[in-house]
């Protein structure tokens, strides 16, 4: 394959830990807004949400570009079971993740949601982005053939 594939490779691995390691910062600033509400600012923590998605977006922008080398370069083709599946979730997921945190964002602007539910609604969504995240670091891992 050679030392390109083999970068492309290092990329993506590196994109993929870009994508699903911003989601662990939220869940610890979930759990102080949720369980010590005055230790961090809400503003603050939001700014820290909203720059999160962004990277995660980004982050995703150079997963699916250096997968699609992957594929083209690699053995694999675009029918594998193991890359619709992932394709499949990857398309909720990029639905899901441009709706979900937005939705709370512009509640929080216009002042028509609780602190609770703030929280409680930035925490069920960053859990469920990073479930579909891992369930689809597992096809990539272990591709499986259905």
């Amino acid at each position: 394959m050679g030392i390109g594939y083999e970068w492309v490779i290092f990329i993506h691995v590196v994109s993929a830990i870009g994508s699903i390691g911003p989601l662990f910062v939220m869940l610890v600033i979930v759990q102080l807004l949720k369980h010590h509400p005055t230790s961090l600012d809400t503003t603050t923590a939001l700014r820290i949400f909203r720059e999160s998605v962004r990277f995660i977006k980004h982050a995703g922008h150079v997963l699916v570009a250096s997968g699609i080398v992957l594929v083209a370069w690699g053995p694999w083709e675009w029918r594998h079971s193991w890359i619709v599946l992932t394709l499949f979730l990857m398309v909720i997921s990029i639905f899901f993740l441009a709706s979900a945190f937005k939705r709370v964002f512009r509640a929080v602007e216009a002042h028509s949601i609780s602190y609770e539910a703030m929280v409680f609604q930035l925490g069920r969504a960053t859990w469920i982005y990073l479930i579909l995240l891992g369930i689809m670091l597992a096809f990539m891992v272990l591709k499986p053939m259905l």
